[in-house]
């Protein structure tokens, strides 16, 4: 039997013994131990502004590493401000690891001071969640949260702390951790969507969110240089595929033409590889239910009339996707359709013809993209710029672009960009935000202060919601309840001590973000963004407008 010690000390020694580098939070009354015995751990606690922040941090880690992120708020208002963040997680397969404190014990049976059922608020945006009622339950529990958070697919758990629990003495010692289990496809299956990509006339494959976190973008690069399948992605799949490779179709999820203008719609044999469905559903590229379709994935299909696999490969992604590559051939198939990509890369290149036009969303992503190496990291926060960094933005790795995607949640970029940033201090990091998102965390810009993360944010301002306004002006021609102020955002940022810049050109643009890429500390570019082109570029496609 080990020696008693707090329970609070021994939680901290389970999240030593899972790896765990950074918990990011807001203390509180109810975690004043678990806060104490974190200042006596090898484990960093990262105070943040907002606990919300604390989330998509914790968030941002898990997706980069694969280690579930860790964060910690109080009870009642503490753990409600978390949510959103968890929320993220939870539909964006991060793996993250809750801790919220809570009163004693003794007074959860009735109307108390701060509390409220914070397990029934976190079951439906949680993988798992328990309350620690006995101090030696902490080992199991803490492995257990650990484990499924990062078990496919991963997302969140949470675990709650009530005050008297965490102050008690009690003995134990962690469990030791044990790594996710992989299983593999069955070698029939592997044989039978081999047989389906050699009688298909028009193959076409769609990658997502899985094949980035199974680490497949060389399995998906080699697949399509085996056998000549182009290859669209997701969003979040973005840089899966060389932008530059004539097999890559481009990133696909604005709109359901997209589909039709990467060839989808002449396609009878889709390969998913890693697509969830929570990116964009299967009915915009699938709508009459009629192509086959090879489901490359770490767990079973969900349900769904538009995505029906006829074959699932339910295993390791990469591994997966390898085997299969070896049981293919190069065929003679068409080669989808390049109309999206090369209305991409033709409205880029215009952008770049003159130095000295008004700041558009283009422009402004080709002096980003010039700016940054391959493997330098652009962080998006959701908004109308989203959409065009979704587009056209060129990934060259994969995890190089974050977006958050299933849940679409404002005030993202910030906060996952700081994380971002403590995993990779060797890259360049950028956030990009529209002014609407920007403001929702802008808080956070202290904590980039105090830790000296060098991040530049970028802050297209357009004073509105710009992508509400794009919507209701397509369905609508006018927009409602999207307009607002700002404060002069330069000033704004000076005011948390960091060098800031207004450019009303993109030659000021490129010589301004020269200098916050150098810099040693955060940065903030304020950027009046012209929005007067169509990000669904419907001109370039030859569409009518609200033809998709």
């Amino acid at each position: 039997m080990s020696g008693r010690r707090k329970a609070s000390d021994l939680l901290v020694s389970c999240l030593e013994a899972e790896g765990v580098a950074y918990v990011f939070g807001v203390p509180g009354e109810e975690t004043v131990d678990l806060n104490e015995s974190l200042s006596r751990s090898t484990v960093r606690f990262v105070a943040t502004r907002h606990e919300q922040a604390a989330a998509y941090m914790a968030d941002a880690y898990g997706r980069l590493t694969g280690r579930a992120g860790v964060c910690l708020a109080t009870l009642g208002p503490g753990a409600t401000n978390l949510v959103t963040g968890v929320a993220d997680a939870f539909l964006d397969r991060a793996p993250i690891v809750v801790l919220t404190g809570q009163g004693d014990l003794e007074r959860m049976h009735k109307e108390s001071h701060q509390y409220i059922d914070v397990l029934a608020i976190m079951r439906p945006i949680t993988k798992w969640n328990a309350r620690v009622n006995d101090p030696a339950i902490i080992p199991e529990v803490v492995r257990k949260a650990f484990k499924v958070a990062e078990a496919e697919k991963p997302g969140s758990t949470h675990i709650e702390l009530p005050e008297d629990v965490m102050a008690a003495d009690t003995p134990g010692e962690p469990l030791d951790r044990t790594e996710p289990v992989h299983t593999d496809a069955s070698s029939a299956d592997i044989a039978r969507a081999a047989e389906l990509i050699r009688r298909a006339a028009h193959p076409i494959a769609l990658a997502g969110n899985g094949a980035v976190r199974g680490r497949a973008a060389g399995a998906v690069r080699a697949f399509a240089r085996r056998t000549g399948i182009p290859v669209a992605t997701t969003f979040m799949a973005k840089g899966l595929m060389d932008p530059d490779d004539e097999l890559a179709l481009g990133a696909v999820g604005l709109q359901p033409g997209d589909y039709r203008m990467t060839g989808f719609g002449e396609a009878d044999l889709v390969i998913a590889i890693g697509y969830d469905l929570v990116e964009h559903a299967p009915v915009h590229w699938n709508p009459n239910k009629d192509k086959e379709i090879v489901c490359i994935d770490s767990v079973p299909a969900e349900i769904d009339e538009h995505f029906i696999p006829a074959v699932e490969l339910v295993g390791d992604v990469s591994r997966s996707l390898e085997r299969l590559t070896r049981k293919t051939e190069r065929a003679s198939h068409p080669a989808g359709s390049a109309r999206l990509r090369d209305a991409v890369r033709e409205r880029l290149r215009r952008a770049d013809d003159d130095p000295e036009s008004p700041l558009q969303p283009p422009r402004v992503l080709v002096e980003l993209r010039r700016a940054l190496g391959k493997r330098d990291i652009l962080v998006s926060d959701v908004g109308l710029h989203k959409l065009w960094i979704g587009r056209m933005f060129s990934a060259y790795e994969p995890d190089t672009v974050l977006i958050s995607n299933g849940l679409a949640a404002m005030g993202f970029a910030l906060p996952a960009a700081i994380a971002t940033k403590l995993v990779h201090p060797d890259r360049n990091v950028v956030a990009v935000s529209g002014d609407g998102g920007f403001m929702m965390n802008a808080q956070e810009l202290e904590t980039a202060v105090r830790l000296g993360t060098a991040v530049v944010n970028v802050v297209w301002q357009d004073d509105g919601f710009g992508s509400i306004a794009w919507k209701q002006e397509k369905r609508f021609g006018r927009h409602f309840g999207t307009d607002f102020g700002n404060p002069d955002l330069v000033r704004f940022a000076e005011s948390f001590g960091i060098p800031a810049w207004r450019c009303d050109t993109a030659t000021d643009f490129a010589k301004r973000l020269e200098v916050a890429l150098a810099a040693d500390g955060p940065s903030l570019i304020a950027v009046p963004i012209d929005y007067s082109p169509d990000v669904a570029i419907l001109e370039e496609l030859g569409e009518e407008p609200g033809a998709t």
